[in-house]
């Protein structure tokens, strides 16, 4: 792993920041690089994911149909748009999209907190019932109760999800 410090950073301005950059190989996809950049005085946060090899853009569909699918290992760069088509969620990248590595349970992780922090700050009952609604079946998916399809597209061929399952189709 490269580390630089006390780096400026583009937000704050102060010599806070620290710079990374760790190298994986993985099986199935290849080398790939994690940076990150995080600053220690405004809280400023950034990572993504680059493949050493150039990949054509992608939609990936993955079923979790038990508890053994949430280890799947899922490589998500910053460019990557994540969906989970039954339960009418999707996050799209922006400006502060990180990318990661991770697996199936930590991908159905970020959408509990998202999930969780929505039905802790609202007032409104409808959406508190929604919210215990949508993490009640992401519990049962974990479970392998309830068959979860995930979907992930990226213009930029930076992402995964590495099982046999997966089906993979090109994207335009």
């Amino acid at each position: 792993m490269s580390e630089l410090k006390n780096e400026v950073c583009p937000f704050c301005k102060e010599k806070t920041l620290t710079l990374r950059e760790e190298t994986y190989n993985v099986p199935h996809f290849g080398k790939c690089f994690l940076m990150s950049m995080s600053c220690s005085s405004c809280s400023y946060n950034s990572s993504d994911v680059e493949a050493e090899e150039q990949k054509p853009p992608t939609r990936q569909t993955f079923t979790l149909e038990n508890k053994k699918d949430l280890n799947v290992r899922v490589i998500k760069s910053s460019e990557a748009t994540v969906k989970i088509p039954q339960l009418k969620m999707e996050v799209t990248p922006g400006v502060a999209s990180s990318g990661y590595i991770s697996n199936i349970e930590g991908v159905l992780l970020r959408f509990k907190k998202i999930i969780e922090k929505e039905r802790d700050s609202t007032d409104d009952p409808e959406v508190k019932k929604h919210a215990k609604n949508l993490l009640k079946k992401l519990w049962k998916a974990e479970l392998g109760e309830f068959p979860l399809k995930i979907i992930m597209e990226d213009q930029s061929g930076n992402s995964a999800i590495i099982s046999d399952k997966t089906e993979v189709q090109k994207l335009k």
